[in-house]
């Protein structure tokens, strides 16, 4: 891609220098802070903390948790979508795209609110139980009074895998299928034409191939895994990472272990983002022709298309469980010792919007999500065109701290905040104790902002600079030429950035639970987590607060999807 002005430009140079004090402050400076609290004990550098770590049962308990989660999400995740990114990616078929837009479905809600459906129907005589003992009683298996042949929310941990893997399967399946669509047909039918098996074929020529993106997605699904939050909590699931940091962020200064923890996970996620990065590196293949193969694929038989159907039925259908249970949940009046619920009702959905905490969680989160997507805005564009428009020293480093926070766990970003502006005397307006406004609105921004650059970017991409050089050869300064032609130019592209980035902070866990302490400044995620844990009405109010938050993400990724196309996939890669 050939670049725009290569000149530094002062207005570029200052935006730049802002941008870098913006992230210094409120992205490395808190990273810096316990990383120095987690080392520097009264003065002296030492890993007491760290040792400590490993003497504490409760703490390694959670620390062989959360990596069992990580690790065998990610596994799951390739298992489920590996097969579906090479149907799509390689073969032709009738309802494809339909099919495709299916698997993103996951996506649409957060775990955790998926976590109070389906602890609803996963339970000791929820509808799982209930159907299974039917069944198995019909061939009189067993007795038809039979009780908890399924309870996956014992314990916590399989419900957390299983919904995790559902959910993150989806990042997995972009990742992939972006891979399989840069390899070029030519190498794959060279290894034909020389008599190799379709196993051969795939084992040292496609697979090789698409190992950049399966690292990618490999990376995100197991951080995400690892670092999440709200549904370990949701399904009482405590012996995790996120959940041990998350009560100590009540008493951030009472338990320096809590240092310690935090930058163990900064230093896992690091080390697996250099790991992706050098297994994805190690060896450097050419595209020696373009890709000829088209976007159809091979064409697939009868045989071969109902397996195709089977195999998106399958995991769609296993998918949707735990948007099915939120929605059972929100309409139902009675669903107790039943498969289905034997009455349903839509008053949960007015209460919604009648009751004064679901209100303000709706209020707060509304103005919460518009001042960081209006952040992200301003910061992403101009990152994006210093990027792709700028050549400029500090480029490559602005790149990385820009998208570092794909790699940064939410509730750690949180945690940092807690422990730099807590009881601070400089910065007292920022003490998230006091009042989280601020800080909810730049972690929220912080967050999101690889979205908004990413997109942006790849409208960049995909303008060429000769508007911009024709507008400034004709007089216009780089200012008026950003403003009339490359800014309406990329519009689409910012919209859809914006999209994503205000829907996902509306539905923002790990900041909203941590920064959010006062019920006046309880985000709507805050409102549904504090909602599920009253057992008398709260579940059914937070599924109907869950199923709004869906609609809304419906909408952002249907925006943003038909602006990206296929660059959608970049927007979630590491």
């Amino acid at each position: 891609m050939s670049e725009g002005p290569s000149h530094k430009g002062p207005g570029a140079v200052l935006f730049a220098a802002l941008v870098s004090i913006f992230l210094g402050f409120f992205l490395l400076y808190p990273m810096g802070l316990m990383l120095q609290r987690a080392f520097i004990v009264e003065g002296s550098f030492t890993m007491a903390l760290f040792t400590s770590l490993w003497r504490d049962p409760n703490r390694l308990d959670a620390i062989r948790n959360s990596m069992l989660i990580g690790v065998t999400v990610t596994a799951l995740c390739i298992v489920v979508a590996a097969p579906l990114a090479v149907i799509t990616g390689r073969y032709s078929f009738p309802g494809k795209r339909w099919l495709t837009g299916l698997v993103l479905v996951p996506m649409i809600m957060p775990p955790f609110v998926g976590a109070i459906g389906m602890r609803q129907i996963m339970a000791r005589n929820g509808a799982v139980d209930i159907i299974l003992v039917r069944l198995l009683s019909f061939f009189n298996i067993v007795s038809p009074d039979t009780m908890g042949l399924v309870d996956l929310t014992r314990g916590g941990l399989v419900g957390v895998i299983i919904l995790e893997t559902l959910h993150l399967y989806p990042i997995m399946y972009l990742n992939l299928t972006a891979a399989l669509a840069n390899v070029d047909p030519a190498l794959e039918e060279s290894a034909r034409n020389l008599g190799a098996s379709p196993w051969r074929l795939f084992r040292t020529v496609t697979f090789p191939l698409t190992m950049p993106g399966l690292f990618a997605g490999s990376i995100i699904c197991f951080i995400w895994a690892f670092t999440d939050l709200g549904t370990p909590l949701v399904f009482h699931f405590h012996r995790v990472i996120p959940v041990q940091i998350f009560n100590d962020a009540k008493a951030v200064n009472e338990n320096p272990a809590s240092f310690a923890m935090v930058v163990l996970v900064i230093l896992l996620c690091a080390a697996a983002f250099a790991l992706s990065k050098r297994l994805s590196g190690r060896r450097t293949y050419y595209m020696l022709s373009k890709n000829t193969r088209g976007a159809a694929g091979v064409p697939l038989g009868r045989r071969g298309t109902l397996l195709a159907y089977a195999a998106f039925g399958v995991v769609t259908t296993l998918a949707v469980i735990p948007h099915i249970s939120v929605f059972l949940l929100s309409i139902s009046r009675t669903w107790v010792g039943t498969a289905l619920p034997s009455s349903v009702t839509l008053e949960w959905f007015s209460d919604v919007f009648s009751r004064e905490d679901t209100m303000v969680g709706i209020r707060n989160s509304l103005f919460y999500s518009t001042g960081s997507t209006m952040i992200d805005v301003v910061i992403g564009v101009g990152i994006a065109y210093v990027l792709a428009r700028r050549r400029m020293f500090g480029r490559g480093a602005l790149d990385i701290v820009a998208m570092m926070p794909l790699a940064l766990p939410g509730f750690v970003l949180a945690f940092g905040y807690v422990a730099a502006f807590v009881g601070s005397r400089s910065f007292h307006f920022l003490d998230p104790f006091v009042n989280p406004t601020a800080l909810l609105m730049v972690s929220y921004s912080v967050r999101r902002l690889p979205f908004m650059v990413r997109s942006v970017y790849a409208g960049f991409q995909q303008v060429s600079p000769s508007f911009e050089e024709a507008s400034m050869n004709l007089g216009a300064t780089p200012q008026r030429t950003l403003r009339k032609i490359t800014i309406p130019l990329v519009s689409a592209n910012i919209l859809a950035g914006a999209m994503l980035c205000f829907s996902f902070a509306m539905l923002e866990v790990s900041d909203s639970l941590i920064l959010a302490s006062e019920r006046g400044f309880y985000p709507i995620t805050k409102v549904i987590y504090a909602l599920s844990m009253d057992i008398q009405r709260g579940p059914n109010l937070a599924a109907a607060m869950g199923m709004l938050g869906m609609a809304l993400l419906v909408v952002s990724l249907l925006i943003s999807g038909r602006v990206l196309g296929e660059r959608m996939g970049e927007l979630f890669r590491a």
